[in-house]
């Protein structure tokens, strides 16, 4: 997935769905390399509607020393994190029955959002959705996938 973002050193990054914090960490070390200057660096924002994932999370990224370069936030993520926007990239490891408004508004032109799309349970693709400077929308189907569903308000209600 990070590598379908095409993420570089520099960028702001959203991700929906912090879980454990690793992969916000993995997204960190692309963005905000520990060897580039720290002028340079880009920053994740990452968001959980859980408040326990949210707890681990934070606790995770501050033992790995990723706490300079990756903010934690317990929040809806289907509505994104309008604080922070725009975003280079969006990354949502959660299936949501469409894509949400929120995040396409959240997106920079010429930014890029990855997002599973489908059923609360197994059937889903996931969508590579880039946002074009006059700001229409362009999809691509990268393929079958199986996530767990985004809830919140934007997402499924389980």
């Amino acid at each position: 997935m990070n590598e379908a973002l095409q993420l570089e050193v520099g960028h702001k990054v959203l991700e929906v769905g912090a879980g454990s914090g690793w992969h916000a960490a993995t997204i960190a070390e692309l963005v905000a390399p520990g060897d580039a200057p720290r002028s340079e660096w880009g920053h994740v924002y990452t968001v959980e509607i859980i408040q326990g994932l949210a707890e681990l999370a934070r606790k995770n990224i501050m033992t790995t020393g990723y706490g300079d370069r990756v903010t934690i936030v317990c929040t809806d993520g289907s509505m994104g994190y309008a604080e922070k926007a725009p975003y280079d990239r969006i990354l949502v490891t959660a299936a949501a029955p469409d894509v949400p408004k929120p995040l396409i508004e959240q997106l920079k032109p010429n930014g890029t959002m990855l997002i599973p799309v489908g059923s609360a349970s197994l059937f889903q693709t996931l969508m590579k959705i880039v946002k074009g400077v006059n700001g229409r929308i362009k999809e691509e189907n990268f393929g079958g996938v199986a996530f767990v569903p985004l809830t919140g308000r934007y997402g499924h209600r389980i």
